[in-house]
């Protein structure tokens, strides 16, 4: 596995290895990876060879050392980008496994600000869905979503706690172009806080989204309160 004649360095071949494992769950989020005196043995590589490959995916926010108990492999971050998807498609994409915890579902008449948001008459009504959302098993986010009463229809008779909005969306011929979002650095309420697993107060991130259809009508409106330790945002600026 490690082959000393290859022109790459022994630390950098043991770091993709490594890298490889935390990928394809061979060693599990939140558990320990061997001991150094394991790996040495099974790659047949120096401590400090070992030791150099480690601390470089320690930067890198792959593992994380803990005093007193060895080396653990850390939950990856979810991370937004820019681009219109949904927290299941995110979730997906750094490899965890995303489901839901639905908390409420009903057609509403009196949320005025959503309808206002929606474009919606303020005779009609809107459907709110409430979930807790988890990678991996852990709790990420708190996800409220607003929908006209005729997309809501598609959606009120589904198991809301593993459905994908997008996906079925799409598979109703309704497609999304874009969206307008807005993130806000926010602090958990007690309620929040014990639904995430988190402290009173803790920072969180909050984006609200508007999403709009192929005519330009607005289709989803938002918000989703995420865990800090949990979620983070790059966006690339060009000038």
């Amino acid at each position: 596995m490690v082959d000393p004649n290859k022109n790459i360095s022994l630390y950098l071949q043991v770091k993709d290895i490594l890298i490889k494992r935390i990928q394809e769950k061979v060693w599990a989020p939140n558990t320990l990876i061997p001991t150094e005196q394991e790996l040495m043995e099974e790659f047949n590589v120096s401590r400090t060879t070992l030791r150099q490959a480690i601390s470089m995916l320690v930067q890198d926010g792959l593992l994380e050392k803990r005093q007193g108990k060895g080396t653990i492999v850390k939950s990856q971050q979810l991370t937004g980008n820019g681009r219109l998807k949904g927290f299941a498609e995110e979730a997906t994409e750094k490899g965890l496994t995303p489901n839901s915890k639905l908390l409420r579902a009903e057609f509403k008449n009196d949320l005025y600000h959503e309808k206002s948001m929606l474009n919606i008459p303020e005779d009609e009504e809107i459907l709110v869905i409430e979930r807790i959302r988890f990678a991996d098993q852990v709790p990420i986010a708190i996800e409220r979503t607003c929908w006209p009463s005729q997309i809501g229809k598609l959606f009120i008779n589904l198991d809301l706690d593993s459905a994908k909005f997008y996906e079925i969306l799409e598979s109703n011929d309704i497609i999304l172009k874009r969206a307008q979002e807005k993130i806000s650095a926010i602090n958990a309420t007690l309620f929040e806080a014990d639904l995430l697993g988190i402290r009173g107060g803790e920072a969180m991130l909050e984006t609200e989204r508007l999403s709009f259809g192929l005519d330009d009508r607005p289709i989803e409106f938002s918000t989703i309160k995420f865990r800090s330790d949990k979620y983070h945002y790059n966006i690339e600026l060009t000038r």
